[in-house]
């Protein structure tokens, strides 16, 4: 079983929950804040095919504290929370779409290298051959 991606939870999360997040300009009553979002780490998981609590630990333990932030009058925003208001599981769907965006660019800030330095191999063993 392959180890999951930071980028293909938050990744999942946004496509499952970016339709609840723009509801609430039709629907508040919905939920109690605009950007915290109440996600399903049971869902989740399955969609993934991991352990329901590596998705909570993965948010809590690692990417709140990677992505979460004090603001200058000493606020906390928190990517992840477990309780807020009557909301379990809630995710800062604003700070979730940053943190994506630079997931998505480290992805391809890597991978264009490595499939370039690829394809000159395989041109060099190629160009080797048909001398």
């Amino acid at each position: 079983m392959a180890n999951i991606t930071d980028r293909a939870i938050l990744k999942l999360i946004y496509t499952m929950y970016y339709p609840s997040f723009i509801a609430f300009e039709q629907d508040n009553t919905a939920r109690q804040n605009k950007n915290y979002v109440a996600i399903d780490c049971q869902k989740l998981a399955e969609k993934l095919s991991v352990d329901p609590e590596i998705i909570f630990g993965r948010l809590y333990y690692h990417l709140d504290k990677k992505y979460g932030y004090i603001q200058p009058d000493g606020a906390r925003v928190s990517l992840f929370l477990i309780r807020l208001g009557g909301d379990r599981h809630v995710i800062h769907f604003p700070l979730l779409s940053a943190a994506l965006a630079e997931e998505e660019q480290s992805f391809v800030r890597f991978t264009i290298p490595i499939v370039l330095s690829i394809a000159a191999l395989c041109l060099s063993i190629l160009a080797l051959v048909l001398r």
